[in-house]
């Protein structure tokens, strides 16, 4: 972790929505940002990665494909419109299994060993209260105490 960025340079929390899907406009906001030269720093390494590879996979879209269509403009609604038309339309089903998995996230599971470690890292291992990459991410962005 570097020293704390810019609010400015943030996509918004893991934990925010776009027409009921989760993770979904962070997504964007990291597309937008860095096509923008403003994203923070530490976030270019997992770019089309981590929870972004997940989401796309997810959708059953390419990340190089959702940047293209990123760049052309829209609503985060009119951009998963788009998505959804590319494949198939995501169920109130669909939407429950991706958000359970995304507030979920480290926490018992393959990720938990890199929350610990992103935690000793970050000065957070005292933080019993941070049990998930989303809520990791948002102590680390400064969007929670």
């Amino acid at each position: 972790m570097s020293a704390k960025p810019d609010p400015a340079s943030l996509p918004c929390s893991p934990l925010d929505e776009t027409s009921g899907l989760k993770y979904f406009p962070r997504m964007l906001g990291k597309i937008r940002l860095h096509a923008e030269g403003q994203l923070w720093e530490d976030l270019h390494a997992n770019l089309g990665k981590g929870s972004d590879g997940a989401m796309v996979e997810f959708l059953h879209i390419t990340y190089e494909a959702l940047k293209a269509r990123v760049s052309h403009g829209g609503t985060d609604e009119d951009i998963l419109q788009w998505c959804q038309e590319q494949t198939r339309t995501l169920n109130d089903t669909d939407k429950l299994v991706w958000n359970y998995y995304t507030v979920k996230l480290g926490w018992n599971d393959q990720l938990t060993p890199i929350l610990a470690k992103r935690k000793a890292d970050g000065g957070l291992s005292d933080r019993d209260d941070v049990q998930t990459i989303a809520h990791y991410i948002d102590v680390d962005e400064g969007r929670l105490a």
